[in-house]
């Protein structure tokens, strides 16, 4: 093992307790601090499970049959201890809320500095320059719960700061974090490997992974597919094993550019290629026309106050049958706060909500339930029954709507097929995240509202999502989603509600937002790489 490896594994094979076939197989993998390794791959192909056998998670705490080994520093990890582990590797779940237990952000990042008996003083010091780091100094005192996905993803980034390991593990870290947040993470992470921290990063949003990383590996079917320089990779990585690549290397890959553009910033100066851009991407949705239908959801002045503090400020909208809307905003800007008053889990401090023409001022939970269907942006808080097939039963049974053949079809748009019998705790981030989005559309709702729906999915789900999204809209399904991915709302929504500090900025299509930069960087956002390769072409033949 050579002296700068930190990680190193050997023929690992791995299969869970409740897995009839193994997850992973024959993995052999070195890791060191000079590397930035992104791990890439379909949902379930492995890549998370790797991770866990990087700490000890696996095999102490989820068990299972590991053969092979893996080694931190030298010591192997099924005879260490995970608290022995803990200053070598940090690692940050794909679920938040699966690390988050204290009672405010400062203690969350100091527990674990104090389990290892630092001096107060170094604690302090500590605590002070991860929250400076990760931009949430801010947010010091506030209980963790009451906190919005991606800044609580933030909080988790900070303590693995304070810690100061030798290799630091984020497993799908953009997936809740707005453009503004991705870039200071993206930073971050830069300056920590510039400084001889090991960075490990499993993430399907190659767009804003790929640029950084140093080296690329491709997990595919529980193998390692490819190890090497992500622009070598890169160019095969979408027919060989069904990735989306950056919209830049995709057309890199079409002009034979070399290297291959990672980003918009790598793009050299080359003549517009609108036309190429259509080719490589799927059209944009056309502007919806409700046809004098009545609304779905119509929200007046809608006002949110938690004690003191303003959380929705005067939101009105309407969102008609056959309609797919898109929430876009910051970490915090009130956009799950707002899909949750449309199921009535929060009640406005003042305004109206009217769901099908009723209002749902003093309307019970499961009567708004008939005619809403929610999915979570954390699964986990939905789940109540004990197996796939029950959980996405629950609804309509208990509404007496059940239509076995809806449910089927459900199973098989969702690839949930082989999961019934499953306990959905124990499934991935991203078949959770499909269980969640059939149980919302098991009882037929009028309207169908998604938060995060792209969240931990990889590039197949996406582009199936996004057409199932369609097709529902034009049985007259009414759609509002919650999204942070807007390469995804920009394919799927053709008006944006844009939000910053609870208020609605803007309620218009998504080019006549993402063409307005002072609006943008008042919400914290940054246009996709179609929007602004456009603009840059667009600019260039007026020049011209």
């Amino acid at each position: 093992m050579a002296e700068s490896t930190l990680i190193t594994v050997r023929e690992l094979t791995y299969r869970y307790r409740q897995k009839s076939r193994p997850v992973l197989q024959g993995i052999h993998l070195d890791i060191s601090g000079n590397d930035y390794l992104l791990i890439t791959g379909r949902s379930g192909s492995g890549k998370s499970t790797l991770c866990r056998t990087f700490n000890g998670l696996i095999p102490h705490f989820y068990g299972g049959v590991l053969t092979g080994e893996v080694f931190v520093a030298g010591a192997p990890v099924d005879q260490t201890s995970v608290a022995a582990l803990f200053n070598q590797v940090g690692m940050v779940f794909q679920n938040p809320e699966a690390q988050l237990f204290c009672r405010s952000v400062a203690q969350e990042i100091v527990f674990g500095l104090e389990s290892l008996g630092l001096p107060r003083q170094t604690i302090e010091d500590r605590l002070r320059d991860a929250l400076d780091q990760a931009g949430i100094t801010a947010l010091r005192q506030r209980d963790p719960q009451t906190l919005s996905g991606g800044e609580k993803h933030l909080v988790l980034i900070a303590a693995m700061l304070a810690l100061r390991p030798r290799v630091i593990i984020l497993d799908e870290p953009f997936a809740n974090l707005d453009p503004a947040n991705v870039l200071r993470v993206r930073r971050l992470l830069r300056e920590l490997h510039a400084k001889g921290c090991g960075i490990v990063l499993c993430e399907h949003r190659l767009s804003r992974a790929a640029p950084d990383a140093t080296r690329l590996v491709v997990i595919h079917e529980g193998k390692i597919a490819a190890d090497g320089i992500p622009q070598g990779i890169l160019a095969n990585a979408e027919t060989a094993w069904g990735l989306e690549t950056p919209l830049t290397t995709r057309i890199g890959a079409s002009l034979g550019l070399t290297p291959l553009p990672r980003s918009i910033e790598d793009m050299p100066s080359i003549p517009p290629q609108p036309a190429l851009i259509a080719a490589l991407e799927p059209p944009l949705p056309e502007a919806f026309t409700h046809q004098g239908q009545p609304p779905a959801v119509e929200v007046d002045h809608l006002c949110c106050q938690l004690g003191n503090q303003p959380i929705l400020t005067d939101i009105s909208f309407a969102l008609h049958p056959g309609e797919c809307l898109a929430v876009v905003g910051a970490n915090g800007a009130g956009k799950t706060t707002l899909l949750r008053h449309l199921i009535g889990l929060q009640r406005p401090t003042k305004g109206r909500i009217r769901i099908k023409g009723r209002d749902t001022a003093g309307t019970p939970i499961s009567n708004l339930a008939r005619d809403v269907g929610l999915a979570f942006q954390n699964p986990d808080n939905q789940f109540f029954r004990l197996t796939v097939d029950q959980e996405i039963r629950v609804g309509p049974e208990t509404l007496g709507t059940i239509d076995n053949s809806w449910i089927e079809e459900l199973m098989a748009i969702f690839h949930l097929e082989a999961f019934g019998g499953h306990a959905p705790y124990r499934l991935s981030g991203g078949e959770k995240k499909r269980v969640a989005f059939a149980s919302a559309l098991a009882s037929r709702p009028a309207v169908l509202a998604l938060d995060e729906p792209t969240a931990g999915q990889d590039f197949e789900f996406r582009r199936n999502l996004r057409n199932f999204l369609g097709q529902l809209q034009a049985r007259g399904q009414a759609i509002i989603i919650v999204t942070h991915d807007l390469t995804f709302a920009e394919r799927t929504a053709s008006r944006w509600l844009l939000m910053a500090e609870g208020r609605l900025l803007a309620d218009t299509a998504p080019g006549r937002i993402m063409a307005d930069p002072a609006l943008m960087a008042r919400a914290g956002l940054e246009a996709t790489d179609r929007f602004r390769l456009a603009q840059r072409w667009q600019s260039k033949e007026t020049r011209v």
